[in-house]
């Protein structure tokens, strides 16, 4: 599954300083991208996310993971995230991304490709 963050989930994430558990443990293994339209690297990711997406939760495998995203510079309230991204999680690089295992945080990166993305989602919690 691959959706866009809605504002209500990110000002959430704004007012407790993290996101909601029900969207860091939607499934075992969950990716939070924030990002800027503009950035061509997101555009990169962006274009690989589909068939991340279809190989990670194959036929039969269930919803194992979940991809999550958000262009905040499209939001109405975009002046207000982008401080928080920055302070809250003290990354000022677009795409920034956060990977949890199981609702819990295991680890972060900025751009990163497609083999990459695959092996933070893959990674078991007993690993990190």
């Amino acid at each position: 599954m691959i959706r866009k963050l809605t504002e209500t989930e990110a000002r959430y994430a704004m007012a407790h300083g993290e996101f909601a558990e029900e969207i860091r443990g939607s499934a075992p293994s969950v990716a939070i991208i924030l990002t800027q339209s503009w950035c061509p690297q997101w555009r990169f990711m962006k274009a690989y996310l589909p068939e991340v997406d279809a190989k990670l939760n194959a036929e039969g495998s269930g919803e194992a993971v979940h991809i999550y995203y958000l262009e905040y510079d499209l939001e109405d309230w975009y002046e207000e995230f982008l401080p928080f991204k920055e302070n809250t999680f003290q990354n000022w690089d677009v795409p920034y991304v956060r990977y949890y295992q199981k609702g819990r945080l295991t680890g972060e990166s900025n751009f990163i490709a497609d083999r990459g993305f695959i092996s933070h989602l893959q990674k078991t919690i007993l690993e990190v």
